[in-house]
């Protein structure tokens, strides 16, 4: 086995998610519920934030993506919250020995306004991680999908670290 660098990495993710035709579907995202909100479409809740909050993490330890480790093909995971999600990838990141630095979430879009719940947002997130999540929003100014309504597209970087198990390698 080649040795592992004791440097860290850093992992993007993006995920892209259109809203739901279904008018009682549900919005989650940020591992929030938005009542009174369109919901995404996905095989699982559609938390297009906590979908890129993982891929960026298993981009940085190198072991893959979501549809590797969440894709459609398993129906365990269908209707399942980002929130379980991105626990359950954290705990994938650490048992391939890295640990979490952080997680740094933007989405794009022009609903829910998310400022006045962004606090809980890192709180619920950062949580099921384990470690610091921080994420942030902004509109496309009415371009594209984003500013259409028709869609929400979240872009996460992670960074990861040697877990210390793996400094005497």
């Amino acid at each position: 086995m080649t040795p592992r660098p004791l440097i860290p990495r850093t992992g993007i993710g993006i995920d892209v998610h259109a809203v739901d035709p279904d008018p009682d579907r549900e919005l989650w995202l940020a591992g929030l519920h938005w009542p009174g909100e369109r919901g995404l479409s996905g095989h699982s809740d559609g938390d297009a934030v906590a979908h890129a909050a993982c891929d960026a993490l298993f981009s940085a330890a190198g072991i893959g993506d979501l549809g590797t480790h969440f894709g459609t093909d398993r129906p365990e995971f269908a209707g399942a919250s980002g929130a379980s999600l991105l626990a359950e990838a954290a705990r994938l990141v650490r048992a391939a020995g890295w640990e979490i630095g952080n997680v740094a979430v933007q989405f794009v879009g022009r609903r829910p306004k998310f400022g006045p719940r962004r606090t809980e947002a890192d709180a619920v997130l950062s949580a099921a991680a384990g470690a610091p999540i921080t994420v942030t929003a902004t509109t496309s100014d009415g371009l594209g999908y984003e500013g259409a309504g028709e869609g929400i597209t979240a872009y996460a970087t992670a960074l990861v670290y040697p877990a210390s198990d793996n400094l005497e390698r």
